[in-house]
């Protein structure tokens, strides 16, 4: 079942005194949903592999007069165990708890078919895209037990619903995104106040999309603020009951057409 909260009508203090994490904050989504999240009252921390990206949406927020946020640089392709432990460690000490993670840094690696698919390169989008979020979602676990109510956000894809041919090791890192998120969430039923669920963009205008579709005219697709209500639901409390959900953030697009962040 897909969910509609495409036109979610979120209050200026949705956010107030919450402490969320986004990974891939330094660009697309990750950088809009960072920025929203800030707008709507958060203390926003910014995961990345790129400084330079991440100071500059540090000092976007800053310079709008939201809580100022935190930088954290990670490469989630060679990151470990004792770097995501270390993360939840200093996140504790700066903040107490965790309200919120959205798990949305990803790569989109070959789009050839697999019988020509490099396993170099398939080894790392499905480290970057599942692995990576595992070990982050794990570490950090502890942390959003500790909130009043926290909510795990996880970006999918279409092509992590129904396949298809050419998208290789991206559409399965985006099956198996579905996959955790449910599994996750049945653990985590009726026995705790951690939710978690996940968003299908849609076609969205981001350096993601430009690269999957070179040809395509970047007007003819949403806004990465286009798609922000559906986060934005998700990371409020009006979503607190709601978990192993998949949400489509563009429920009257087409749904034949390939979509990708």
């Amino acid at each position: 079942m897909t969910n509609d909260a495409s036109q979610y009508q979120a209050p200026a203090n949705l956010l107030e005194n919450r402490i969320i994490l986004v990974t891939g904050a330094g660009d697309g989504i990750g950088r809009t949903a960072a920025r929203t999240f800030a707008a709507h009252g958060a203390t926003v921390i910014l995961l990345g592999r790129t400084t330079a990206k991440l100071e500059a949406v540090y000092d976007e927020i800053v310079a709008a007069g939201h809580p100022q946020p935190a930088i954290f640089p990670m490469d989630l392709e060679s990151v470990g165990e004792a770097e995501f432990d270390a993360l939840a460690e200093g996140i504790e000490k700066e903040f107490g708890a965790l309200h919120g993670l959205v798990n949305n840094a990803s790569l989109l690696g070959q789009r050839t078919p697999i019988a020509n698919y490099r396993l170099d390169v398939f080894e790392k989008v499905m480290r970057v895209n599942v692995t990576a979020m595992f070990g982050l979602t794990k570490a950090l676990l502890p942390l959003m037990e500790k909130a009043e109510d926290a909510s795990i956000i996880v970006t999918g894809s279409g092509v992590g619903l129904k396949g298809r041919a050419f998208w290789g090791a991206y559409a399965v890192s985006k099956f198996a995104t579905e996959g955790f998120m449910q599994t996750l969430a049945d653990e985590l039923d009726g026995v705790s106040q951690v939710r978690i669920n996940s968003i299908n963009p849609g076609a969205t205008r981001t350096n993601m999309r430009a690269a999957a579709f070179p040809a395509e005219n970047p007007v003819t697709v949403a806004s990465p603020e286009d798609i922000m209500p559906t986060y934005l639901y998700l990371a409020g409390p009006d979503s607190k009951t709601v978990n192993g959900q998949q949400f489509n953030a563009q429920p009257n697009r087409q749904s034949g057409q390939t979509d990708k962040k």
